[in-house]
């Protein structure tokens, strides 16, 4: 069954034929499109799970009371960024509250607060994405090795004048361990380019969101300052 197989595929016919490194280009290749599709699929999810969070936090934040949202996250195991951004905000404020009303330094303190969880939140997001970067330019490499490879072992065939039909099958395996990791070496480049220019635009896309929530936080304090609040909200649902 596993010889059918082979000579039915292409790709299975050469790896059986290939030698000792011929085999481990294509079980490199094979891990390299494995950790494409796995970081791929993973992070697509989560940018969706996060979208869907923030925007369900948006809605229900105030600017008309800043501090009095109270939100509960539901699933931990997902990044939230507009909750944390939110929860560096309300928390620094509080700790101003405490001692004394809001000044202009005050804000300016509490504004460096939020980028600084917005930087550690968009890291989060971005984390591992180099990985892909590093596969578009590693696969086409490995492919290649296995290109001159195949083509050296066809040529140190050719100088063998023993055994006509062993040397033409030796070609020809050689050959096609050149062409196929060829082959396999652009299709796991192909989709971890694609998928590493997609999801960098995403995250880069939500920064832009995640600041503009940002600013919509500081307008919102801004407006609080201007205005007598005899209670303080308290930090219990965080």
């Amino acid at each position: 069954m596993e010889l059918f197989a082979a000579a039915q595929n292409p790709f299975l016919s050469s790896y059986f034929q290939s030698d000792f490194l011929g085999k481990a280009i294509f079980l490199g290749l094979f891990l390299l499109s494995l950790f494409t599709w796995a970081i791929v699929l993973h992070k697509l999810w989560l940018i969706f799970k996060i979208r869907r969070l923030s925007i369900e936090l948006k809605q229900a934040f105030s600017e008309k009371d800043p501090l009095g949202l109270q939100w509960n996250r539901k699933i931990k195991a997902v990044p939230h960024p507009f909750f944390e951004i939110y929860k560096s905000m309300k928390q620094a404020t509080l700790k101003i509250l405490m001692l004394s009303p809001l000044s202009e330094e005050d804000l300016e303190w509490i504004q460096e607060e939020i980028y600084a969880t917005l930087e550690k939140q968009n890291q989060k997001i971005e984390k591992n994405l180099f990985i892909l970067s590093t596969i578009t330019t590693l696969a086409p490499f490995l492919g290649l090795l296995g290109t001159v490879w195949g083509i050296l072992l066809t040529f140190s065939q050719l100088q063998d004048r023993t055994g006509a039909m062993h040397q033409n099958n030796s070609m020809l395996s050689g050959l096609a361990l050149a062409l196929t990791t060829t082959v396999l070496g652009l299709i796991v480049a192909i989709p971890a380019l694609v998928g590493y220019n997609y999801l960098k635009h995403a995250s880069q896309e939500y920064r832009k969101q995640m600041e503009s929530f940002a600013h919509q936080l500081m307008i919102a304090l801004r407006i609080y300052r201007k205005k007598d609040h005899a209670k303080t909200p308290s930090l219990q649902s965080f």
